[in-house]
């Protein structure tokens, strides 16, 4: 048994966090892991059987009603330089970045009078309590068009974050993540909520597969609309599954060479960030549900 994290894992639960395993020295779930957010867990004996082996902690944001907003630190091969607008004087981090949202926004800074986890690479994580109502908060990007800004990541529903306790040893940074101040988590600012409140959906991405006119092109064109439909009309908490699904089913047509992955994964990448996913999370997902799609191949008669 893994003692010290096993009781890491307990005190994150007995705080109504959902937690699960992230593989030993990094960041992602075990290979076998998959739905993660579903299976994310308060269960103490659960938590007792799954951290009996070295697992690193995750915690699933949405599950657990937290967003968290990770501050982070230049890495080295980006340079320590922000790209405009937050290349001025005194912006060198995600927390400066941060500072600059605030002021520019005339609002103050979320307050640090909230549980806080330091990073690995010397960033930190500040949680905060998802808003009780309202739209559905998902996960953001730095300054990728959904995000706050440079070195600003938000991490919500279809989102987790390597929970204290975990160790990290990775290319770009190696560290343990500890709890800096211990407090419950402090609301979220409601206009920081309003920022963050995902964008209206789009509608799904048009099929854009060249498939021949026959029956077999015909089943595959209701097979791929069939699962872009599914993903456009999720509901919110839904989509990641649905999208996991989708690739899983699209999956077994490209292990068994009915459809090239490329253009799947191109579909379906649309059609997750259509529906309100990040892209990171989108392409995580696809190439999780692919892989498990491959385990069962499946042909089609010409």
């Amino acid at each position: 048994m893994s003692p010290d994290l096993t009781r890491y894992a307990l005190a994150a639960a007995a705080r109504g966090w959902h937690v699960f395993p992230l593989v030993v020295g990094g960041k992602v779930p075990p290979q076998r892991f998959d739905r993660w957010e579903e299976r994310a867990t308060t269960d103490p004996e659960v938590i007792r059987r799954w951290w009996s082996k070295p697992f690193n902690i995750g915690i699933a944001c949405g599950p657990s009603r937290l967003v968290v907003l990770d501050l982070d630190k230049p890495k080295q091969k980006e340079g320590a330089s922000p790209p405009p607008p937050f290349d001025l004087p005194g912006v060198t981090d995600g927390a400066d970045a941060m500072a600059l949202v605030c002021e520019r926004a005339g609002q103050p800074f979320p307050t640090w009078e909230t549980f806080q986890v330091s990073t690995r690479r010397g960033g930190i994580h500040l949680y905060y309590a998802a808003p009780p109502d309202g739209p559905e908060l998902r996960n953001t990007e730095g300054d990728k068009g959904n995000g706050l800004g440079w070195l600003i990541d938000t991490r919500a529903a279809g989102g987790y974050v390597v929970a204290p306790g975990s160790f990290v040893d990775l290319p770009d940074g190696t560290g343990p993540y500890e709890v800096v101040y211990n407090a419950a988590p402090a609301p979220l600012p409601p206009w920081l909520s309003k920022r963050l409140s995902t964008p209206p959906r789009q509608a799904a991405t048009p099929l854009r597969l060249e498939l021949p006119r026959d029956r077999r092109g015909a089943f595959l064109h209701a097979a791929i609309n069939g699962e872009l439909a599914k993903l456009a009309a999720a509901p919110l908490g839904q989509r990641n599954r649905t999208l996991y699904l989708a690739a899983t089913a699209l999956g077994q047509l490209v292990a068994g060479g009915a459809l090239d992955e490329q253009e799947v994964k191109d579909l379906l990448g649309q059609g997750g960030v259509d529906a309100g996913l990040t892209p990171s999370e989108t392409r995580l997902t696809i190439a999780s549900g692919l892989k498990n799609g491959a385990r069962r191949p499946r042909a089609l008669a010409a």
